[in-house]
């Protein structure tokens, strides 16, 4: 059942066609004008609009520009016996979804109806699913460590300074780089991320620069690099202390430059994009073992982020405990856990190595298998139960 405005000066228009989509089930608004009409769409949402264009006060072109104006997310059908082939073309460069001259043809009514709808529910799924997929997570504390690293962010993000973050695994070096991106001037653009250490050394070039039709035996056709994919937006290097040297002197050369060229390639394509590096690895160290190019290692450091380990900022559980209860009893269609001060106490206790991934996966843990409200001994039971298996 839809909710449809019929915007129409002509009672006789209103009626019928209130009757017979009341008779399909819709709900139906009428408004003997324009002016009439854009009251009721500020104060209602519609899923249909119907108008007429010749109407006094305010016409179906002027309310039609009102709604396209604000925004509103409601297709608009033009009706009209005084329209000519100009004037629907105009309709729809405006944004109607559709015009239909009368007298009406009911069947054709129904169908564009249809169509709208139909348009309108997976425009509306599409954005659903665009929030889910680029959903950025909340960077969660309070603690001096994370509010540190969170006024870096706002200040090195609006500028296209390259960034090198540093700290161990699971502490949330990729959110990092996420909030520079959507804070930065790239934000609209690409944000193109490469893990360094799951790409094998022999693909790590073609992954980057892409490659030419027959460059090597499996190219069987040209295919475009992630520098070029991230034109105009963000890369995001992922754990770059395992990427491979020969790599490592052509990313330079990208950086110094800011072209590329792809594998088998002679052709040089410039390329602008920001890049963020990221890695778990101590690099001044791997540079004396003759792992990492130090050109590039300074080329890439202009601005260094250092990623507390979950250790550091204990006082921060609290918060990412309710945090995680939410997003994850949220995901799961369920109501919110509660989490007692005991339980949040046992958690400060426990040693996290694994840091921010570790502890997510706990809370997981805990939702499934604690009552409504998360107890300390629930903590001590579920936790940990390697350590209390042992």
């Amino acid at each position: 059942m839809a909710k449809i405005l019929i915007v129409d000066d002509e009672r006789a228009i209103r009626n019928t066609l209130k009757e017979i989509l009341e008779y399909e089930n819709h709900q139906v608004d009428e408004a003997v004008d324009g002016a009439e009409g854009w009251e009721k769409i500020k104060n209602g949402t519609y899923d249909i609009l119907l108008s007429d264009i010749k109407m006094p006060k305010m016409d179906g072109t002027e309310l039609l520009d009102k709604v396209i104006e604000q925004g509103i997310d409601c297709p608009v059908i033009m009706i009209s016996g005084h329209g000519t082939i100009e004037t629907a073309v105009e309709c729809i460069k405006k944004g109607a979804y559709d015009f239909i001259a009368k007298p009406l043809d009911l069947n054709r009514l129904m169908i564009t109806m249809r169509n709208a709808l139909d348009k309108s529910d997976l425009i509306q799924e599409t954005k659903i699913l665009k929030k889910k997929v680029n959903k950025t997570i909340d960077m969660v504390g309070e603690s001096p460590a994370i509010r540190k690293v969170k006024d870096m962010i706002e200040r090195v993000a609006p500028t296209d300074a390259r960034i090198l973050i540093t700290g161990p695994n699971g502490t949330g070096k990729e959110l990092v780089a996420r909030w520079v991106h959507s804070k930065s001037q790239r934000g609209g653009s690409p944000l193109i991320e490469v893990n360094c250490a799951a790409i094998p050394s022999e693909l790590i070039e073609s992954e980057l620069f892409g490659h030419e039709k027959g460059a090597f035996t499996s190219a069987v056709k040209q295919r475009k690099g992630q520098f070029e994919l991230a034109h105009g937006g963000t890369l995001f290097l992922d754990e770059i202390g395992d990427m491979s040297l020969s790599a490592q002197a052509k990313v330079l050369r990208a950086l110094q430059e800011n072209k590329i060229t792809r594998v088998g390639g002679e052709k040089e394509i410039s390329v602008d994009v920001r890049i963020i590096a990221a890695t778990n690895k101590n690099l001044r160290e791997e540079i004396e073992k003759g792992q990492f190019r130090e050109d590039l290692y300074h080329r890439l450091s202009v601005i260094i982020i250092e990623v507390p380990a979950l250790n550091e900022r204990k006082e921060d559980i609290p918060l990412l405990a309710d945090y995680f209860l939410e997003l994850i009893c949220g995901d799961y269609g369920m109501p919110v856990k509660k989490i007692k001060p005991e339980a949040i106490a046992e958690l400060q206790k426990h040693n996290w190595t694994g840091n921010i991934r570790e502890f997510r996966n706990v809370v997981e843990r805990l939702i499934i298998l604690s009552d409504k409200e998360i107890q300390q001994e629930d903590v001590i039971t579920y936790a940990l139960p390697a350590k209390n298996s042992s």
